[in-house]
């Protein structure tokens, strides 16, 4: 009589429940599967998305007006900085006779002390008188302009060397004689006057 197959390697057959060796080994094969839970249906936790790349026209738009900003920064510097040259060297051309006509001033001072001396010869004084007319004349023009020096001290053009008394109080402060005329240079103070004032005690 023939005997019916084992039934020994059906485990559904003979009743028996899986061993622990058999859940892992199933546990085994849904991870390889794709399913690391070893369960259908269920998902694992997304990964966090990673930032957006910037995007390279706005990019290159950003860099354009900053380099445009910083052009257009050292246009106005240089600009400035052409304006000032110019200026400056205007100011230097306009003044430049400045510094020769002081230098000569001493010269037409001592021209005015030998007319005013006394005894001299008429031809002399004549021809003296003319020459620093003359002087006079191209200072003129040049731009020397000389100070009012009458009237009362005013220490942005007089330099005082010498004080009297003053008769009332109306009289203080007044010019009482001139040693050394004063200039102005255009709209510069070339020279002060060198005065003698009057001062009430």
């Amino acid at each position: 009589m023939l005997e019916s197959p084992s039934n020994d390697k059906n485990p559904a057959a003979t009743g028996t429940e899986p061993t622990v060796h058999d859940a892992d080994e199933s546990a085994a094969t849904a991870s390889k599967n794709g399913n690391p839970n070893g369960t259908d249906g269920q998902e694992s936790e997304p990964l966090d998305e990673a930032a957006p790349e910037p995007d390279p026209v706005e990019k290159l738009e950003a860099e354009k007006a900053e380099l445009l900003d910083r052009f257009r920064r050292a246009q106005a510097e240089f600009e400035n900085f052409r304006k000032r040259l110019l200026r400056e060297k205007d100011e230097v051309r306009e003044y430049a006779a400045m510094d020769t006509i002081r230098s000569l001033l001493p010269v037409t001072d001592d021209f005015q002390r030998a007319l005013d001396a006394e005894g001299l010869d008429a031809e002399v004084r004549k021809g003296l008188d003319l020459v620093l007319k003359s002087m006079f004349d191209v200072f003129t023009r040049a731009g020397l302009k000389p100070l009012d020096d009458g009237g009362f001290f005013d220490p942005n053009i007089h330099e005082a060397v010498d004080r009297g008394p003053a008769e009332s109080d109306e009289d203080d402060q007044k010019i009482l004689e001139v040693y050394q005329r004063g200039y102005h240079f255009k709209d510069r103070l070339l020279r002060p006057a060198m005065v003698k004032v009057a001062v009430k005690d």
